[in-house]
């Protein structure tokens, strides 16, 4: 059982994302907040598995929430709700730890999906649902430490990166190309370096911005 804590200040929504797992028979919502403060109090007790997080809410928001429970090494693998508007939001949401995100309008199947990819340590930051982002990530900041044009990706890392943005774990993608995990962890290793970035998501964010993928 996948333990659910929700995040959103607006009551319909959590209603109505309660409703929607209440569905999902191996997802159990185990606790929910109206606020980011009540959301940092509660989410440590919660024994959660994977959070759904709200980011613009009064007071302190979701970005003030992950950077919160990150800084206290108490986040566990957090979704971001959000809608097309929220560009930039969500960048700096996944830049300070969240593990993707989803539209609020999102259907009960592919939010059943995050959410146990998200808990079985994969990250959900697709291409196919990045255009806004896309479209407008180069009017954004760009908070990456590694330096604008990295080291070029050869023909099969870019092919991983692709199916690390689709969410594939390194198993996943070692049975998709026939190869050995091993392999396919080195590979990563590889495009983490290049890219100058220190993990998988950063690294689909990274390629997205620089149009690499």
């Amino acid at each position: 059982m996948i333990k659910v804590f929700l995040v959103d200040d607006q009551n319909l929504v959590r209603q109505g994302v309660q409703a929607l797992l209440d569905l999902a028979e191996d997802i159990e919502v185990v606790g929910e907040a109206a606020d980011g403060a009540e959301a940092v109090q509660k989410i440590p007790q919660s024994g959660a598995d994977v959070v759904l997080l709200d980011m613009r809410m009064p007071g302190l928001s979701g970005l003030d929430v992950l950077q919160a429970l990150e800084g206290q090494q108490q986040l566990p693998p957090t979704i971001i709700l959000t809608t097309f508007d929220d560009d930039e939001m969500v960048l700096a949401g996944v830049r300070a730890g969240a593990k993707g995100y989803l539209l609020k309008d999102v259907p009960l199947e592919e939010l059943v999906d995050g959410i146990k990819q998200v808990a079985a340590g994969k990250t959900i930051v697709r291409p196919q649902a990045t255009e806004k982002i896309r479209e407008n990530i180069s009017h954004l900041k760009n908070e990456f430490s590694s330096i604008e044009q990295p080291e070029n990706l050869t023909a099969r890392e870019t092919e991983i990166l692709r199916l690390m943005a689709g969410g594939h774990s390194n198993k996943e993608i070692a049975n998709s190309l026939f190869v050995a995990e091993g392999t396919v962890k080195n590979h990563v290793s590889n495009i983490l370096s290049k890219l100058g970035v220190r993990d998988r998501t950063r690294a689909v964010l990274k390629a997205l911005e620089l149009g690499l993928i």
